[in-house]
């Protein structure tokens, strides 16, 4: 049962290429929303939380401040709607899912940059 949704998948889910990115980067994700009959691109950009899942059904997790409020939102990485992926910085964390994130605040909340 497994290798025929896997099969499935593979046939006719439509693949986007993206950089490759983790827990603790931070990343500009743009894209399409329909208002009406008028459609406009915007973006979020934020800090990956967390990536979970496989497959067709793999999703990412992003948190931005806006203002002194966290704002956070998840993003299906096979989603239609999706134009384009951007890593801004490559984030040195020690775990996959950096859910202590949101209990920073000021300096504490800052990840070191890797370059490279």
């Amino acid at each position: 049962m497994e290798s025929l949704i896997k099969f499935v998948e593979e046939e006719f889910v439509s693949k986007k290429e993206f950089p490759k990115f983790s827990a603790g980067d931070t990343i500009t994700v743009y894209y399409e929303i329909k208002e009406g009959e008028k459609t406009r691109t915007q973006f979020f950009k934020g800090v990956v939380i967390q990536r979970r899942g496989s497959g067709s059904t793999e999703t990412f997790t992003i948190r931005k401040m806006s203002g002194t409020v966290g704002v956070e939102r998840i993003f299906p990485l096979n989603m239609p709607a999706l134009q384009k992926i951007e890593v801004n910085k490559k984030g040195k964390v020690r775990r996959a899912r950096i859910f202590y994130f949101r209990g920073l605040t000021g300096k504490k909340a800052r990840i070191k940059e890797i370059r490279g």
